[in-house]
């Protein structure tokens, strides 16, 4: 470990699985602050490690730099000019045991994603917690000598909204509560009707912000917000950057099995999260949320769950089962951490 003052961070996708590392750099940071961390990522993720000060962020360009074999050897070219002593590859595919190959010579530790254990829970064979995502990203960093917990996070404090940000906002720059409802896949995303009950409820009380990407969600998320007075799409009108300005500041993001929640998590934001086909016991929870945020659907009426880690197989008729949970639990959930 003495030897170890310069480590090489790989994690390339998706959104949620990389803003699950901030977390983990944060403490390994304030464990190892005179270690110096460089983070291989894609452009549109750079933003996220903007609060882990011993990190410069590295840029992989797969569609025309990096791209193909010869791609990666320049990538790696490029990484041995860093002087960096070890690599941790908290992502473990083909593109990083390319790079392992061709940067021989550097300690090169990889991620355990316990594959055959998750086979095993989506398979029915074993239903029991397996370890979260935020500590396998860990033990990649333990192997390499360190020892740091996940167990007493230090989160920066909620940024100050810049000028620009409030004059979108305007009043809605003092929400108390993030919506996100929807996922990558149908699965995973609460019926948008009881959805809309759950707004139209906790909109009484406070005021809402609601979030999401892409321009069908955009157009979806602000005719739901016309609705109301107290709510407020953003979705398409912030930067990435602008967007955890913003989320930092809210008390509760209530989002589905998605990477809005592991955003709010990373910020130290509470997340109340919801679950359809996949389910927390796989390890991809939002980092360092009470149990009770999750709110899952019904497995005495739908025993197979989780029929996949990320959503995209299920058994027929299991897209319904996030239907089994009661909007009066959702409510529930987001109130006891107001």
């Amino acid at each position: 470990m003495a030897d170890i003052k310069h480590i090489l961070v790989i994690r390339l996708s998706s959104m949620g699985d990389v803003a699950m590392t901030v977390p983990v750099l944060l403490a390994f940071a304030q464990s190892n602050p005179k270690v110096k961390l460089t983070v291989l990522t894609k452009k549109q993720f750079a933003p996220l490690f903007r609060d882990v000060k011993t990190a410069t962020v590295m840029l992989a360009d797969f569609k025309e730099l990096h791209t193909g074999f010869f791609g990666l050897y320049k990538l790696s070219k490029q990484i041995r000019k860093l002087n960096i002593d070890a690599v941790a590859d908290l992502h473990n595919v083909l593109r990083t045991h390319v790079l392992k190959y061709f940067l021989f010579g550097i300690k090169f530790n990889q991620i355990n994603k316990g594959r055959s254990q998750k086979r095993a829970l989506t398979e029915g064979v074993n239903f029991s917690p397996l370890r979260s995502t935020p500590e396998r990203y860990a033990d990649v960093f333990r192997s390499l000598g360190f020892s740091f917990k996940l167990n007493t996070p230090s989160f920066r404090a909620p940024k100050k909204l810049a000028n620009s940000i409030l004059s979108v906002l305007e009043r809605f720059s003092s929400a108390v509560i993030g919506v996100a409802p929807f996922a990558a896949y149908a699965s995973k995303t609460y019926p948008i009707l009881k959805m809309d009950k759950v707004i139209s409820e906790l909109q009484r009380k406070h005021i809402i912000l609601l979030f999401g990407g892409g321009a069908e969600e955009s157009l979806q998320l602000q005719k739901l917000a016309s609705k109301y007075t107290n709510v407020f799409s953003v979705a398409g009108k912030f930067s990435l950057d602008h967007e955890l300005d913003i989320i930092s500041n809210l008390k509760v993001m209530l989002s589905m099995d998605s990477s809005n929640g592991h955003m709010a998590a990373m910020l130290g934001v509470k997340v109340v999260t919801l679950w359809g086909v996949t389910h927390p016991h796989a390890g991809f929870a939002p980092f360092n949320q009470d149990v009770t945020n999750n709110v899952l659907s019904d497995r005495v009426k739908y025993p197979k769950i989780p029929t996949s880690i990320y959503g995209n197989s299920f058994p027929e008729g299991y897209e319904l089962a996030i239907e089994t949970i009661p909007v009066k639990s959702v409510l529930e959930a987001v109130n006891n951490n107001l």
